[in-house]
This record gives C-alpha cells, sequence and structure tokens, in this order.
C-alpha cells in the first residue's frame, strides 16, 4: 500500500503524523510511504532522516495525495486538500467532527474517504490508545502551563506553585480524573503544589486517593462542589472527556467570575469544545486570554508544544493499525479489529459515526454491518 504524510500548516501545529522509525517499521514490511517535503522540520526529523527510512520526499501536497492511497495528517483537512482527494482513499488525522464545521463532513462524504479519527481508535481492552498517548502529554504540559503563567509577566498571580517554607503552595484544582487528569494530578503533585480532584465517577475517585496515598482531596463534580473549588484555586484544568462527543462546560461564567484575579485556567478539553464556558480556542503562537480577570490558557492542539515527543508517541500508538491496514487492506483491517473499527466516521459515503450524524443531521449506517453485506459470497 502507498501511505502519504502530510505537511501540517507550521502556525496551528508542529507534529508530523509518522515518525522516521515509523516509516521505517513500514517499508521494512514491503509499503511505500511518501513524504511532503519538511513534514517534519517542526519535529527536528529532516527529509534526509525520512529517505534514510526508506521514504520517497515528495513536493506538494497533491502530488502526495495523487501517489497515496491512504494519507495521514494531525489537522483535520484543509478546504483544499478536500478538492484534491480521489474518491476512496483513507485520511488518518484527529478530525474531532463533532466540534468542526459541516464542510468537512461533508466532503470526506462526497468523496467516498475513509476517515479515520486517532481520539476513537480502540485498543482490545476498550481504552483509547491514541488519544490516551496525548492525554499523558496534554496532563504534563497543563501543569507547566499553569506554572508559567501563574507567573507576572501575562497577568498571573505571580507565585509558585510549589510554595516556598512559610509561604504556603498554589492550589490546584483539577476537574475530570481520566488520564490527563490523573498525569496532571501527578505532575502538580510532585512539584508541591496542592492538588483537588474533581469527578462524578465515587469509584474512580476512590481508586485516585489510593493511587496517590491519600496526598490530594477528592470530591464529587457535582455543581456546588465545582463551583467552591474553582473560587479558591489558583489553578483550573479542565479535563473531562466526553468519548467522541461536545465536552459540556462543568465551570460557568458566573463561576469564573468568583476565582481570583490572576488565577490560570488551562481548558485541555477544548479541542472538544471545553469544559470552561469561557473558553476559546488559542495557538501555540498565542496562546493565552484574560477574561474576568482570570488567564485562559485554550491551546486544542497542545501536544504539538512538544513536537518530537508527540510525533513518536502518535506513531507507536497508530502504527499497529497502518501495518494491519497494509497487510490486509482497508476494509479486511476493519473487519477483524472492530476497536479500530470504532474510529472511522466515514466510509464509502456514509457516515458511521452515529454522534456526528446526529449533530449534522445525516444518514447513518452501522459500519460493521455494511463491512460483512460487501463481504464476497465465499465469505458469507
Amino acid at each position: 500500500m502507498n501511505f502519504g504524510v502530510l505537511k501540517e500548516d507550521r502556525r496551528l501545529e508542529r507534529r508530523v503524523a509518522l515518525s522516521p522509525a515509523g516509516v521505517q517499521s513500514l517499508t521494512a514490511a514491503g509499503q511505500h510511504v511518501f513524504v511532503e517535503q519538511h513534514a517534519g522540520l517542526l519535529s527536528m526529523f529532516s527529509d534526509g532522516d525520512y529517505t534514510a527510512a526508506g521514504a520517497v520526499i515528495v513536493y506538494s501536497a497533491e502530488e502526495v495525495i495523487n501517489r497515496a492511497q491512504a494519507l495521514l495528517k494531525i489537522s483535520p483537512p484543509t478546504n483544499g486538500e478536500l478538492s484534491l482527494l480521489g474518491f476512496g482513499q483513507v485520511f488518518f488525522s484527529a478530525f474531532h467532527l463533532v466540534v468542526s464545521d459541516r464542510k468537512i463532513t461533508e466532503g470526506l462524504l462526497a468523496k467516498k474517504t475513509t476517515a479515520i479519527t486517532y481520539e476513537l481508535i480502540e485498543d482490545n481492552h476498550g481504552r483509547l490508545p491514541v488519544l490516551q498517548a496525548m492525554s499523558e502529554i496534554g496532563g504534563q504540559l497543563s501543569i507547566q502551563a499553569a506554572a508559567h503563567f501563574l507567573q507576572g509577566e501575562e497577568g498571573g498571580r505571580g507565585i509558585l506553585l510549589g510554595g516556598i517554607p512559610g509561604i504556603p503552595p498554589a492550589s490546584v484544582v483539577i476537574l475530570g480524573g481520566g488520564t490527563v487528569g490523573r498525569t496532571a494530578a501527578r505532575f502538580a503533585l510532585g512539584i508541591g503544589a496542592a492538588v483537588t480532584v474533581l469527578d462524578n465517577d465515587l469509584s474512580r475517585l476512590r481508586e485516585i486517593e489510593n493511587h496517590f496515598h491519600w496526598k490530594i482531596a477528592t470530591a464529587l463534580a457535582t455543581e456546588v462542589n465545582v463551583a467552591r473549588a474553582v473560587q479558591f484555586a489558583d489553578v483550573v484544568v479542565g479535563a473531562v472527556m466526553l468519548k467522541g462527543e461536545r465536552t459540556p462546560h462543568v465551570v460557568t461564567e458566573d463561576m469564573v467570575k468568583t476565582m481570583k484575579k490572576g488565577s490560570v485556567i488551562v481548558d485541555v478539553a477544548i479541542d472538544q469544545g471545553g469544559c470552561i464556558e469561557t473558553s476559546r480556542p488559542t495557538t501555540i503562537d498565542d496562546p493565552v486570554f484574560i477574561e474576568h480577570g482570570v488567564v485562559h490558557f485554550c491551546v486544542p492542539n497542545m501536544p504539538a508544544m512538544v513536537s518530537r515527543t508527540a510525533t513518536v508517541g502518535l506513531t507507536n500508538a497508530i502504527l499497529p493499525y497502518l501495518q494491519s491496514i497494509g497487510e490486509n487492506g482497508i476494509e479486511q483491517a476493519l473487519r477483524i479489529d472492530s476497536g479500530f473499527a470504532k474510529g472511522a466516521c466515514t466510509f464509502s459515503g456514509y457516515c458511521t459515526n452515529r454522534v456526528v450524524s446526529k449533530i449534522f443531521n445525516l444518514p447513518y449506517k452501522d459500519l460493521q454491518i455494511h463491512l460483512a453485506s460487501v463481504l464476497p459470497s465465499s465469505q458469507n
């Protein structure tokens, strides 16, 4: 199979969808990989690194798209890239279709693209391997960002997360006890902050307390508890995630108004709409804004801040699926791995994600039923 790696818009994204090591694994198995010129530069991978791994460097997105059967990108396709797509190609990306422009979904359907969105791929245990890798990075970066912007240069309160003798540490409130929340809690606790985690799952809170040996506080994420916690917080980390759905607003604008002047919000959930009502997407180049005296850090692609680590982590997670479609073809790969199939939002002109179909009022088709219906007669 021919794989194509597209270059990202450097203003918005610093990662690349496949590392040279990933290319080498594919080419060693007999696959062909075409990489757009300079695609890896912001992750410190040169074109020479890719050619040494067996890739062919090409000089435009159009050439990558024309040569490849399966395309790899981090950000969703642009209108220009959609117009260049051939019929029936595979496209891997972090589509986040539930919060995207309807035209992207319509474009994918019109080209009968098999759109595989990273954040919905599951493994055999129901975990989300790609999302987990990026969430581990996002959890760490949320505390690094909070520590930086809590300083006074850009409107922060001018305090240290860990405090010093005679001065108490900062209060870090984490909304959500999943991968992002736990990683953020571990990192904040290591710095010396006072950490509170809120979640609506009591069993998860019990596990978190046991895991951290009762060194952090926990509370159910009721409206009253959330309002009280954010009022006294120096840092609020939004780590709420509903798989494949838009994130609800857990912190209202009225709650934000009660927060300390110069406190910091890091809304890691912004790529799914954000869990803070006052959040709006920002960029790596311009990551913060101040609303009601509170510094908001709302970068949707936060892992791109550590682009090399994130690229390797992404490659580690998606490589088994790329190897599978290279060996078996896309239809068979989706048939034999139902967890992988859950990442397919469109297939052969049909919307195969129930949530997306509901949001955009599009006809829905169950992918596994559709795949079974097109099996060769000898396999039925």
